[in-house]
């Protein structure tokens, strides 16, 4: 299955939470979640600014800021 990617940042609530509910769904579902903190990529600080959390596959943005499980699964071709 495919990696889902998340650009976060430290002390972010937003991150935190949907990180939170993003490992729960991958344990559920079984795909593996890659933590990408902005801060620590000049490209990646640029290309998100204050935009955080971002949630990709494949280099395609599936939701931000709050975790939509739906479409994430769905773009996995998981079952919800």
């Amino acid at each position: 299955m495919k990696p889902v990617v998340v650009y976060d940042r430290e002390g972010c609530h937003l991150c935190e939470d949907l990180l939170e509910d993003l490992y729960r769904l991958a344990a559920e579902h079984g795909f593996r979640v890659i933590e990408r903190d902005v801060d620590r990529d000049p490209a990646w600080r640029e290309r998100f600014g204050h935009r955080v959390p971002v949630v990709e596959v494949d280099d395609e943005v599936v939701c931000e800021f709050f975790l939509d499980p739906a479409t994430l699964l769905a773009r996995l071709g998981t079952p919800d």
